[in-house]
């Protein structure tokens, strides 16, 4: 039908957005005027129509079943502006704007986890070779930036809402305490002594504060000394008590004398690489398989650990412990050596559980940020935390220390 006018007709349901495209066409030979093309609504079959009309820019209600329409002379006309057709296509173009924006963030923060990834991974390495007070120094710089994230994060509203948080001054000396406590246990062997007078200190301290000292306070310190202290201490006693030799080893044959020599690669090293190995290649598989596998959720307090993830990690975790022990030639057990991979996956898993509740229960997402892409300290080392004691528990009960 020629006419001067054109109208593009448009199913009419209950109100709902109109997604306009940004094709225009001519709807038939004789018309000058352009026709603004809308998508398909899902209600096809209902008779009630709305007729576009962009010379006038206005939409007319129409029963008729043709495309293009004249409008009857009693139907109600809605006013159409230029400025409501063009904003629909500008709010498209600022939808797609933000969604390249998201994904080069998505890319930019990647590749910062991967270089900062890997220049600490290099770090880590060479401080568990040097061994001695390299190490434990080293450690114990982690575990007070560590142990300050932790009691901030119990500071924070949402774990003291209804109640006074912990003074800041006692968190303070928390840290302190928490950071000595692994040059004590390679100064002295031991660290029950310490931890129980700490303990007992903070303890005195929060019930002499002003105000009303509550349970909930003490409970939180007492495992912040526990969490952050006492627990890490055990990856000094794996690495640096475990002073026997390993005899097997064939990197030790071939190991510098300047270096200590076969000397210096002992039960301790060999178990220490091999744990911190293993934890790495968990955390990878299990992100690997959750990200391609990951259809069954593992637990609420970390909605997006799976069960795949986990099943991919645990893989990892065996497979990576397996091959190490055949190039360390300790255990010599491949069952021995599958065990001690197992005990280190169930350490970093929980690990990680545990820090994801104590960061839900505070309503953040990092305890820290602290490592470009990667969060805090505590988001990298939780899944070492527990991992150490059961580590050097593991090794010194059931495996045989000098490696024949």
């Amino acid at each position: 039908m020629a006419s001067s006018s054109s109208y593009l007709k448009i199913n009419h349901s209950n109100p709902i957005p109109l997604a306009l495209t940004s094709s225009l066409h001519r709807p038939s030979s004789t018309s000058t005027s352009k026709a603004l093309t809308f998508s398909r609504l899902p209600y096809p079959k209902l008779s009630s129509k709305l007729v576009l009309n962009l010379s006038t820019k206005t939409l007319i209600r129409t029963h008729s079943s043709r495309r293009f329409c004249t409008p009857p002379a009693n139907n109600p006309v809605i006013k159409v502006s230029n400025s409501e057709i063009e904003g629909d296509e500008g709010h498209r173009e600022n939808l797609q704007q933000q969604q390249q924006e998201e994904e080069k963030e998505k890319v930019s923060q990647f590749k910062k986890r991967v270089v900062f990834g890997v220049a600490i991974g290099v770090g880590v390495g060479g401080v568990v070779l040097a061994g001695g007070w390299i190490f434990t120094v080293a450690l114990a710089a982690v575990v007070y930036i560590g142990a300050g994230e932790y009691f901030e994060l119990v500071r924070s509203q949402g774990i003291t809402s209804g109640m006074t948080p912990l003074p800041q001054y006692l968190t303070r000396i928390c840290s302190v305490i928490c950071a000595l406590m692994p040059v004590l246990t390679l100064y002295y062997g031991r660290i029950d002594v310490s931890l129980t007078s700490s303990a007992f200190v903070v303890a005195v301290a929060l019930l002499l504060q002003s105000g009303n000292p509550r349970f909930a306070q003490l409970s939180n310190a007492m495992f912040g000394l526990f969490y952050c202290g006492y627990l890490p201490c055990f990856w000094v006693k794996l690495r640096c008590g475990l002073a026997a030799p390993a005899l097997n080893s064939g990197v030790g044959a071939v190991w510098p004398i300047l270096l200590g020599g076969r000397a210096h690669w002992t039960v301790g090293l060999v178990a220490t690489l091999i744990s911190f190995s293993s934890i790495i290649a968990a955390d990878t598989y299990a992100f690997l398989g959750g990200k391609t596998f990951g259809r069954t959720p593992l637990t609420t307090v970390s909605p997006k650990k799976t069960w795949e993830g986990a099943i991919a990690g645990l893989s990892g975790c065996i497979a990576t412990a397996l091959m190490l022990s055949k190039v360390f030639c300790w255990p010599t057990s491949l069952l021995n050596a599958a065990a001690f991979g197992l005990l280190n996956f169930v350490g970093s898993l929980f690990g990680d559980l545990i820090e994801s509740m104590i960061k839900r229960e505070a309503g953040v997402k990092d305890s820290g940020s602290l490592i470009p892409g990667h969060g805090g300290i505590l988001d990298r080392v939780d899944s070492y935390i527990f991992t150490g004691a059961l580590a050097y528990s593991f090794v010194r009960t059931f495996l045989p220390l000098y490696g024949v």
